[in-house]
């Protein structure tokens, strides 16, 4: 027994001491398990602690503390992650100890995969790195595997979690369901992982159902925590679950069969207590195990309480690998398997605590401590004094209190380490987390190495010194400057505690610096002054780095004062400057800097400057840095009557800057509000410099301004000015003859009287005020003046959208009324509000005055027209709606009218809806107008542009006028009001173009007083002579105009009527007429309009027309380049065609009417190149024809389309003209029948054309197998039509079907001219009748048309259609087929191929069923139009990228219902050996062959089918056979299948159930009452007999009669007597 016990110690056995021997009093004391002194039990001892030389009375003491000489090579433990880098776990372990597990140590899969990247030189997608595998605080089973002495006598442990190395215990023999152990993830399959456990011959799988609730995505060496849920062929194969709840329910029994040699740490246990000591208990377990738990790892709450035989949960933390000596812990967290120990809050580490009780004293070991917080704490002996001579144990009694300071956290014992060492106390730094970047540190030199020099800066902190910054200057040799063990000073310039990677530096003009330490982008505030070290000289500049990484590049103008050509030779890399910040972008990381410091560097400088000095060198200071402009907040400090004096609120020098009251606000009102509504002491958020002129920085807040610097549109300097550009600024100053715009950065140009406006300017103080936000286009540059000529009017800044920009100034608007809105205490009163008011007074002119409670120091009125029609008096009480809100005035306005005030249901208003608004209010920018369906108010804008400010009085709005306007905005938000643009929604363009040939009839002075009368003759002088008009002056204030046709009696054709005339000369006229000519705008119709495409003429000033492209001549010549033959005011003779659309203009032919007759010739432009078919030609009156390849020359060519362009102007002849459609030839045979050249390919019509033996050429149209297809001409085709593809998709592949689409009108392909022009090709003259007819037809026509766009059923007609819808939706792979059907309706089989495959790649790889429908249809599509060897190539490509078996069942079906049996069958045999598993084969080849009528070898199949499968799917495998039976094959023999499934499974319900539904079907009622009198007489549970004796009494009820009724009633009614009786007894 004694051998027994050495060879395989226990601890737990005693013996009874040697007689005549007493145990001495202390090793009684010390011996906690009465154990006696004897040799066996001291070798036990040394078994258990070999590195240890302890005197026997102390050696049990020993055995309940781990240490760190205790471990050893091979030794299992339990540990916790607490830290993870790249290439390495940082382990907590029992008793405060700490290993690490290097990267090669995780698993062999991970080591595998870490070698073939290593191997291959280049990033593995499937390799993930540990920090993407493991988190801290997860557990995890451990093996030491060494254990490294260091020279300070500290001990280095290395661990491994390698399932490998930790399970090499087990074996396969000795698994069982139930057992718990690591594994980590060997690789990922369909459907699971495979998990490696270490085990030799045994593989273990990990099904995605027990794992996909816990990881999404398990990762290639992911160490996972398995519970072995079943064991099979004796342990070769195991099925793991991870499931948390499967695994914390866990416990290891006697069952599982552990025993020491293959215990693991983490198994929870029942254990029994078998002795309590002050330093731990013993404790049995699995029966006849014996462990030990120490003080550390008892519960806290139940210390006390622990006595002898009490059963308690534990958990193995380590297992000692020769001694088998077996810790366990009684802590909470570890008591369910997965869980995890409590972390420590981050701010207490590093803590320190001035009071923590002595909660129990070990002498050998340490202290536990009780903190503050409640939670315990442990001091080892080495950290309870300054040395082991000053240790006084007597100072540690239970109660003491001493200061301490946490060091670490030991996350297996969840308890806090703590040291009462002074220094440890008193240290500055603990950890990394307590250095701060730019924190001057002192260190200790440990290494020199060629990257550096590496320095200690405390215990566990050590730092690098970069060879760049060991001096101020480069050092050649540093090794003779810096010695190992030397004390330095240096400074942190980067510090990652997470990756414990500290950079330091040594150049003391950074470590003596006190300018700012700049350690983040967002610190770098213009004008920011600090050091910084040059890493980079080059050609462009410097770029200077800062503290943790930031850089930023000084510009090559930015160097110094005087120009700098070559950087690099005047700076060096490690040179230490002085920088200022000038612009700084934080997201983008973009620094700008600057080496020219505006103000002197020293601080004690700054103190000698004067005042005035001071002041100017903030402006200064200020200048450099908002040459860059950057968007500030500003505070006020005094507010002025023009302005507002502020300061820039980020400045460390309060520059002091200046806001003109009109720079507050694009709009001139809104500036003024904001001025009122600001006090001071208020911030204004988003101000821009604009200018630093006197002694102070201009600020401008005008949003445009701001917008335009924002997006560079804007010139710093005059050199950068360029004809044509559009720049925003600001009135400066309003002369009678022009205006001064100015704009950022101080460049200046005027804006002549005539450049200032569209309309006629009497005085420029009408159109614009100083201060007024402005677009300008630069016209001319007088580069020696530094002059610049700008043109303001409407027509050459807008950017011809002018609903949008309208939007824009509306929005802007009210988004600056808004912050007003804020800052005014009648911020809640919105317009659109319903108020309760009481009338104070009527006034006069019908306007009201209100009164109410909530409209204190308001004033609210009413005008007469918002009062409606009643009649109010003095102290009545009214609702009113308010209107508007004006701040400024402190005025309310609201209306009373009823149509405002209806309460209305609130329905969905969409965007862009137009309609007719009334007006109800007017204002200086705005008009406020009602929604006639919903009562919401509406905000429109009056301007449409920034320059748009002058109105005739003609052209003004009023109010009760009604307007058409489109909604931008259908929310209210806070303005109360939706917003709206005039105008439809599609007409965006602005009409508004006017140049020098403008009617001279504007130019009059408006509202000029004359006395003359139409028919007076009248002399003046020519003042102008312009090509449509001539402008005469009769007097000093009094202008005219005579328009060309007016001055000549006969104008010749092709002259300049107004030619004869020039200014200066005297003329006699007489006044045939006069007009308020502001109300008149004219388009620029004077010349051949080259993006309309049409001529515009004037008949009259007042009757204008015109001329169509291809309408001004017969000449393909001049209809090329038009501009060259018609000149503005030259003479035309030209034929009217009809009027316009809108009926204001006339349509004009200068080539008389075209008939468009079959046999005649006529001119088209291309406007549209079909490729393989044809050109699409707009011919004169706006109708349009088709010209086929066929007819495109009289010599076929390889490239027939390559000499037509879409625009081209060609000479057609008119083929046939039926039913609209029109027929085109181009062939010069048709169109110079006198030419006698050779027709090389001459016309063919019919086939009756072709005889045998002739010569003929035509176009592929195809290849397929079964030949070529080739084209004669559009009717004639050789062979016949090839037969199309059908699929189950909702549409067709047949080409006839798909002309039964609608097809728009050819004038949809036309400009917007010939759809004005359509009414050209009737008759001149027409009757009223007729043309009411025709207008109806018309609108039946377009009602056609618009139904086709609208139809969602309407397909696409081209290629260019589909590739638009799939460009829209390319994941849809009803599309694709469609694209696919549209090419094979053409028999155009590449292309569909082509198709396909695109179709493939563009389809995202997540729409797994999209993928799968195009592959089926290309299977589908070589199975009808390829060979077998195509087809077989496109389903093995099939089988790769989606799941085999879906593909080859999609095959097996084409082949069936292309009627191809013997393939399918052949394809079915093979998937019986791939998929011999899978049940659905089975069935569906057993369908397809009853379809044959095979009924014989469908049952040899079920024999094979049942050989195959499982058991447990035989019976229904058995069952769906059967009804397959029922419904193609032998009724008989399904039944008889039934009976004998039923035989054996008499209790299956649902095989009865299913048998009984297909009887009701097939079988007779005979048969039917067998099945459910055999039922019913079953012996089943009392519910079942429930479901099948209702099922009984419905059928009888259906089919039955009054008494089988009641016979079905009377069985059940025995039965359940027969039940009661039965419970009864």
């Amino acid at each position: 027994m004694a051998s027994m016990e050495e060879n395989f110690p226990r601890g737990g056995i005693q013996k009874k001491p040697a007689e005549g021997k007493t145990p001495k009093p202390k090793s009684e004391r010390d011996n906690l398990f009465d154990l006696p002194n004897t040799s066996v039990i001291q070798y036990k001892t040394y078994l258990l602690i070999p590195l240890l030389s302890v005197t026997c009375q102390d050696t049990h003491s020993v055995l309940f503390f781990l240490l760190s000489q205790a471990l050893c090579e091979g030794m299992l433990l339990l540990g916790c992650i607490k830290e993870v880098s790249d290439y390495e776990l940082a382990i907590s372990l029992p008793n405060g100890l700490s290993g690490f597990v290097p990267v090669t140590q995780i698993s062999d899969a991970y080591s595998n995969l870490l070698s073939k990247q290593v191997a291959q030189g280049e990033v593995l997608e499937e390799l993930n790195s540990l920090p993407d595998l493991f988190s801290p605080g997860t557990l995890v089973r451990c093996i030491v595997t060494s254990i490294e002495k260091s020279d300070d006598g500290r001990r280095s442990i290395k661990l491994s979690i390698d399932p490998k190395q930790v399970n090499k215990g087990l074996n396969s023999t000795a698994l069982a369901a139930g057992m718990l152990l690591s594994g980590s993830v060997l690789s990922v399959e369909d459907h699971g992982y495979l998990i490696d456990i270490g085990v030799p011959g045994t593989h273990a799988f990990l099904p995605h159902q027990k794992a996909k609730n816990y990881i999404k995505a398990a990762k290639k060496g992911q160490n996972l925590n398995c519970l072995i849920v079943e064991v099979k062929s004796e342990g070769r194969v195991v099925c793991l679950s991870i499931d948390r709840s499967e695994v914390a329910a866990s416990i290891a029994t006697e069952r599982h069969n552990w025993a020491l040699s293959n215990l693991l740490p983490g198994l929870v246990v029942k254990a029994r207590v078998q002795k309590v000591a002050p330093l731990g208990m013993k404790l049995t377990f699995l029966s006849y195990f014996t462990g030990i738990v120490d003080f550390m790892h008892m519960d806290p709450e139940k210390s006390m309480s622990y006595s002898p035989d009490q059963v308690v949960k534990a958990c193995v933390l380590s297992v000692h690998p020769t001694s088998r000596a077996v810790r366990l812990t009684l802590l909470p967290p570890f008591l369910h398997a997965g869980g995890a120990p409590r972390q420590l809050p981050g701010q207490r580490m590093g803590a320190v605590l001035e009071e923590a009780t002595v909660k129990a004293f070990y002498k050998q070991f340490g202290a536990i401590f009780e903190l503050d917080d409640g939670t315990l704490a442990f001091a080892r002996v080495s950290h309870l004094s300054k040395t082991r001579k000053s240790f006084k144990p007597g100072a540690f009694k239970e109660g003491c209190k001493h200061k301490c300071r946490i060091i670490d956290y030991s996350l297996m014992d969840e308890m806090c380490i703590v040291s009462l060492k002074n220094q440890i106390i008193e240290a500055r730094f603990l950890q990394y987390q307590d250095i701060h970047t730019g924190d001057v540190v002192q260190g200790k030199v440990l290494s020199l190495k060629p990257i550096g020099m590496q320095v200690k800066v405390a215990d566990g902190i050590r730092g690098l010194v970069p060879s760049l910054h060991l001096s101020d200057v480069i050092l050649k040799q540093p090794e003779k400057k810096f010695n190992i063990g030397d004390e330095l000073k240096c400074r942190v310039l980067e510090c990652n505690p997470g990756g414990k990677k500290l950079i330091l530096t040594l150049k003391k003009s950074l470590i003596q610096s006190k300018l700012p330490v700049l350690t983040n982008y967002e610190d770098a505030k213009p004008g920011l002054i600090t050091h910084g070290f040059v890493v980079c000289a080059r050609e462009f500049g410097c770029i200077v780095k800062f503290y943790n990484d930031v850089k930023g590049l000084v510009p090559k103008n930015e160097l110094g004062s005087e120009p700098i050509s070559c950087p690099d030779k005047v700076f060096y890399e490690g040179q230490v400057l002085k920088v200022m910040v000038l612009k700084c972008e934080p997201q983008q990381e973009r620094l700008l800097l600057s080496f020219r410091l505006s103000s002197t560097s020293g601080p004690e400088d700054k103190q000698k400057c004067t005042p005035k000095e001071k002041k100017e060198m903030k402006i200064n200071a200020g200048e450099s840095f908002w040459r860059y402009q950057l968007i500030v907040d500003v505070k006020i400090l005094k507010k002025k009557d023009n302005g507002l004096e502020v300061s820039i609120l980020e400045d460390e020098d309060n520059v002091v800057a200046w806001i003109p009251i009109l720079h507050l606000s694009d709009f001139v009102a809104t500036s003024k509000l904001l001025w009122h509504c600001l006090q001071e002491g208020d911030v204004l958020p988003r101000v821009m410099y604009l200018s630093d002129k006197g002694e102070h920085i201009i600020l401008s807040r005008k949003s445009a301004v701001i917008s335009a610097v924002q997006e560079e549109q804007v010139v710093r300097s005059f050199s950068e000015i360029q004809p044509g550009m559009l720049l925003t600024g600001y009135v400066r100053n309003v002369m009678p003859f022009g205006v001064f715009v100015e704009f950022p950065f101080g460049v200046t140009g005027l804006a002549p009287k005539v450049s200032m406006s569209d309309k006629f300017v009497t005085d420029t103080k009408d159109h614009f005020v100083v201060g007024q936000t402005v677009i300008a286009k630069v016209m001319s540059i007088d580069e020696e003046k530094q002059r610049v000529l700008l043109n303001l009017k409407v027509s050459e800044c807008s950017s011809g959208d002018s609903a949008a920009e309208s939007f824009g100034l509306l929005n802007q608007y009210f988004k600056e009324l808004k912050e007003i809105r804020d800052l005014s205490s009648i911020c809640e009163l919105v317009p659109g509000k319903r108020v309760h008011l009481v009338v104070q007074d009527v006034r006069e002119d019908g306007s009201a005055l209100f009164s109410g409670s909530s409209f204190t120091g308001l004033t609210v009125t009413a005008t007469r027209y918002h009062l409606g029609d009643k009649n109010i008096g003095p102290g009545e009480k009214r609702k009113a709606l308010v209107l508007h809100v004006d701040a400024l005035t402190s005025e309310v306005f609201v209306s009373l009218r009823e149509e405002l005030l209806k309460q209305r249901p609130q329905r969905l208003i969409n965007k862009f809806q137009g309609g007719l608004f009334p007006l109800l209010e007017l204002w200086e920018h705005f008009a406020i107008a009602s929604l006639p369906e919903t009562g919401q108010l509406a905000a429109v804008p009056i301007a449409c542009h920034l320059n748009d400010t002058f109105r005739f009085d003609s052209e003004k709005l009023r109010v009760g006028q009604t307007i058409f306007a489109t909604l931008k905005a259908v929310k209210e938000n806070k303005h109360g009001v939706l917003l709206a643009v005039q105008g439809p929604a599609k007409k965006n363009v602005f009409v508004r173009v006017r140049n020098e040939s403008e009617t001279a009839l504007e130019e009059m002075l408006p509202a000029v007083k004359h006395s003359l009368s139409p028919g007076d003759v009248v002399t003046g002088t020519v003042k102008s002579v312009k090509p449509t008009h001539v402008t005469v002056a009769i007097d000093d204030k009094l202008t005219g105009s005579i328009h060309a046709s007016r001055i000549l009696d006969e104008v010749p054709i092709g002259s300049f009527p107004t030619s004869t005339l020039k200014a200066g000369q005297k003329v006699t006229a007489r006044v045939i007429g006069g007009r308020d000519v502001n109300t008149h705008r004219w388009e620029n119709m004077d010349m051949y309009n080259m993006l309309k495409h049409w001529l515009e003429v004037e008949v009259a000033p007042d009757i204008r027309g015109r001329v169509p492209h291809l309408l001004l001549s017969l000449n393909t010549k001049v209809l090329k380049h038009p501009e060259k033959s018609f000149r503005s005011g030259q003479a035309i003779s030209a034929t009217v065609t009809g009027t316009d659309a809108t009926e204001t203009s006339l349509c004009l032919s200068l080539t008389g009417i075209q008939s468009l007759e079959q046999d005649t010739i006529s001119v088209g432009m291309v406007t549209k190149v079909t490729p393989h078919v044809g050109l699409t030609i707009a011919l004169p009156g706006g109708k349009a024809g088709k010209v086929s390849l066929f007819h495109l020359n009289d010599t076929y060519t390889e490239n027939p389309l390559g000499n037509f362009k879409v625009g081209k102007i060609v000479r057609c002849y008119i083929l046939s003209n039926e039913n609209g459609k029109i027929q085109l030839s181009l062939r010069q045979s048709r169109l110079n029948p006198k030419i006698t050249s050779k027709v090389e390919d001459i016309e063919i019509t019919s086939i009756k054309d072709v005889k045998k033996g002739q010569l003929v050429r035509g176009y592929v149209k195809s290849i397929t197998p079964s030949g070529h297809f080739v084209s004669f001409s559009k009717q004639v085709r050789k062979p016949g039509e090839a037969p199309r593809l059908q699929v189950s998709m909702g549409f067709t592949w047949d080409e006839d079907n798909a002309m039964d689409i609608p097809v728009l009108d050819q004038k949809e392909e036309s400009s917007d001219s010939e759809e004005e022009e359509d009414v050209q090709s009737k008759l001149k003259k027409r009757t009223k009748k007729e043309k009411e007819l025709e207008k109806q037809k018309k609108e039946k026509e377009l009602c056609k048309v618009e139904a086709a766009l609208m139809d969602p059923s309407r397909q696409p007609q081209s290629a260019d259609d589909f590739d638009r819808l799939v460009l829209g939706s390319p994941n849809s792979s009803i599309l694709w087929l469609q694209y696919m059907a549209f090419h094979l309706q053409a028999t155009e089989i590449e292309k569909a191929r082509a198709v396909a495959e695109r179709a493939l790649k563009t389809i995202s790889f997540r729409e797994e069923q999209e993928k799968l429908n195009v592959w089926v249809a290309l299977l589908n599509l070589e199975n009808m139009y390829g060979t077998e060897e195509t087809l077989m190539k496109v389903f093995e490509r099939a089988v790769q990228y989606n799941e085999p078996l879906k593909v080859f069942q999609h095959l097996c079906d084409i082949y069936a219902s292309s009627e191809k049996y013997k393939q399918a069958e052949e394809l079915y045999h093979t998937m019986l050996k791939r998929f011999r598993q899978e049940k659905s084969v089975w069935l569906k080849y057993a369908s397809f062959l009853l379809k044959q009528g095979q009924a014989e070898a469908t049952h040899r199949l079920l024999e094979r089918a049942l050989k195959a499968l499982p058991t447990k799917e035989h019976v229904d495998v058995i069952s769906r056979f059967a009804q397959l039976e029922f419904h193609s094959g032998d009724t008989e023999h399904a039944k008889a299948l039934f009976e004998s499934t039923l035989s054996s499974y008499p209790k299956r319900t649902d095989i009865w159930s299913i048998y009984m539904d297909i009887m009701i079907k097939h079988g007779t009622q005979k048969e039917v009452r067998d099945i459910f009198e055999r039922v019913i007489h079953l012996s089943l549970a009392p519910k079942k007999m429930k479901f099948f004796f209702k099922r009984y009494l419905d059928y009888e009820k259906k089919f039955g009669t009054a008494e089988s009724v009641l016979a079905v009633k009377r069985a059940a009614l025995e039965y359940v007597e027969t039940k009661s009786s039965l419970a009864d007894t």
